[in-house]
This record gives C-alpha cells, structure tokens and sequence, in this order.
C-alpha cells in the first residue's frame, strides 16, 4: 500500500565501531536481528565483503497488525543494503534474497499487482503482473492493533485438517486472479481477495492454537462493507492478512462514500492507492 511505506538507511564500512540495527527507533528483537541478518549477510556474501553495517528503518506512523511492515520493511532493508554494497541485482534476484527476511517481502520488493512464485524452475521469487497506476483501485485501511504474534499464525497454519485443501483452492484462485489482473478488472480482484481472505483465516481458525486474527471491530467493519455491497450497490470488498486491520477495496469513485460510513465505526481510516516497487530516495535517516 502506498500509504503504509517503509524508509530505510543502511551504511557499510570498516569505519563503523560496530554493527547496528534500529527500526522506529528502537533496537528490534532478538529475532527480529536475526531475520534482519540474514538478508544483510546474504548480500554481503554475493559480493564477498564482511564489513560492518548500520541501519536505520522507519515505518509510517500506523499502529495495526496485519499492515505489511514486515513485507515494506524487507523490500526496503534489501534494496538499500544492495545499493550500499554496490550490487545491482535484477527485481527478480533481489526478490530471492528479501524473501528470506519475510516471504511477503519479495512481492513488496517488486511492487504493484505481484505474485510470489514458491517454486519456479527451483527458484523462489516474485514477479509483477500488472503496475500500481494500471489498474483503478482504491483502498481504505484500519489499523487495529493485536499483541498476537504473527510468526506463531503463520507456523500454526500447517495443523489445521484444511491446510491441503487450501493448497488446492490456491492453484485455481490464482489463474482466476492472474486473469483478473490481465483484464484490470477491480471487481474480481476485489472479490478474489474477498473470498481469500476467509479461506486463509479458515485455516489460522482450525490449527492447534486456534488463533482468531479477527477482532470484534473487524467484524463490524466486514458487516458493514457486506451491506454497503448488497444494500446500496457499492463496489466494495474486504481482506485482512494475518491481524485484525481491515483492507476495504473499492473504485476511486466509490472511496469517498465507503470512507463516510466505515468512518461511523472506526476512529481512523486511511486512504492509499496500490503501492508500487522500492526504490531508492534521495530523503536518509542519517
């Protein structure tokens, strides 16, 4: 999304005392170093170098879960540090490596109307489909905060009895989606997301932990949105990803009168194009 960026500063040398990681800043977890590390090392492994490096990475000032940050963050942690090594990679290669941070990652890295590629010819990446501006679509967001961890959904998913039929829907949703992107047709594309986005917390519902993404605002909202759709004519569709926030998916010609009535729910809504690849500013952190 547009709205919900990522900038990110990286520096490389041997003049630095020390390596050093800060996002929003603030010094990440454990874990979320780690991740971090990953990807840095395996560029630096690309170019041979063990220098020290220091970033700096700050995301729009939302608080939600289920925004994509970590998707920003990665796209944008792996085109910086590429461009502080002196790399130039192609999309689809970069792609390959921001994954490793966050799957997610290599479709934001690319950006516009994307498709992950879990294995193609063995190798994992993304590739764009359609760009940002090509297709007319409007999105309005609530952020709706959860102390649930993300990584913990994502790893529970794989003990729900529906996590192999999911598989199997994917494969056709996905033709289905391509050929809506194609045809830069903003229903069904609304309306694929729609309906993924129920099969997806389908299966976060029924694994072992049980996990509900959905709070009772969600709820509300995805209400709300149905009967703007049926009630009032409105092209209009939800999606959440793994949280909470809500996506409202519409025409920019329709974005005005959604925004009135989920504004009747929620105390802040943002309105955002389609966001398109990273890339590199001229604005630095330091």
């Amino acid at each position: 999304m547009k709205s919900l960026d990522t900038v990110t500063t990286v520096e490389i040398g041997n003049s630095l005392r020390r390596d050093s990681i800060r996002i929003n800043g603030s010094v990440p977890t454990s874990g979320g170093e780690a991740r971090a590390r990953v990807v840095i090392d395996k560029l630096r492994e690309l170019v041979g170098e063990k220098t020290r490096f220091r970033v700096e990475s700050r995301n729009a000032n939302v608080k939600g879960k289920g925004l994509g940050f970590s998707a920003s963050g990665f796209a944008a942690l792996g085109l910086a540090t590429s461009k502080a090594l002196g790399l130039s990679l192609e999309p689809q290669e970069l792609s390959e490596v921001v994954r490793l941070g966050a799957g997610s990652a290599s479709r934001s890295l690319v950006g516009g109307f994307s498709i992950w590629y879990a294995n193609r010819n063995r190798r994992s990446y993304a590739e764009q489909l359609a760009s940002a501006s090509s297709i007319k679509m409007r999105t309005l967001i609530v952020p709706i905060p959860s102390t649930m961890k993300t990584d913990r959904a994502h790893a529970d998913v794989l003990t729900s009895p529906f996590f192999k039929a999911r598989l199997l829907y994917l494969k056709g949703v996905l033709r289905k989606m391509r050929r809506a992107i194609g045809r830069r047709n903003v229903s069904e594309i609304c309306r694929l997301a729609e309906l993924d986005t129920l099969n997806l917390h389908a299966i976060t519902m029924t694994g072992r932990l049980e996990t509900i993404l959905a709070s009772p605002l969600s709820i509300r909202i995805m209400d709300e949105v149905r009967r703007l759709r049926e009630e009032d004519r409105v092209p209009v569709w939800y999606s959440l990803d793994t949280g909470p926030s809500v996506f409202i998916n519409t025409t920019p010609k329709s974005a005005s009168k959604v925004e009135r009535r989920i504004r009747t729910l929620a105390d802040k809504v943002i309105s955002s194009d389609p966001g398109g690849p990273a890339e590199i500013i001229s604005h630095h952190l330091f």
